[in-house]
């Protein structure tokens, strides 16, 4: 587990924008450090299509990421990720292993909806 980080308030909170998104495309990212999954992930009308890579090997495929909702913000500064610029940072937890669970909503929300 990770140390808990200071309290921050709430305005520092409402600065991270945190959006659901749906993966309309996924590959494999070979030339990643990390195994690791490229996506592209579709935020609505107001954001559009951003990419991102993400190090979920050991619980998703690319195939079977195509459609699922997942959760990222929005708002950071693209990122250089070797020969890949990341757009958006999609949010996951580990699980016992280490591994990246992804963030989902568990019910059906428009891509775009803002996590409040």
């Amino acid at each position: 587990m990770s140390e808990r980080q200071p309290e921050i308030s709430f305005d520092d909170f409402l600065k991270v924008d945190i959006r659901a998104g749906r993966v309309v495309r996924a590959e494999p990212f070979p030339e990643a450090r990390k195994p690791a999954i490229k996506l592209w992930i579709d935020f609505g009308a107001e954001i559009g299509e951003k990419k991102t890579s993400a190090q979920i090997t050991d619980h998703y495929t690319p195939e079977g990421l195509i459609g699922k909702t997942v959760m990222a913000v929005v708002n950071f500064p693209p990122r250089q990720i070797g020969p890949f610029m990341s757009e958006v940072l999609t949010l996951g937890v580990s699980d016992a292993n280490g591994a990246v669970v992804l963030i989902s909503p568990d019910g059906d929300v428009q891509p775009g909806g803002r996590m409040h």
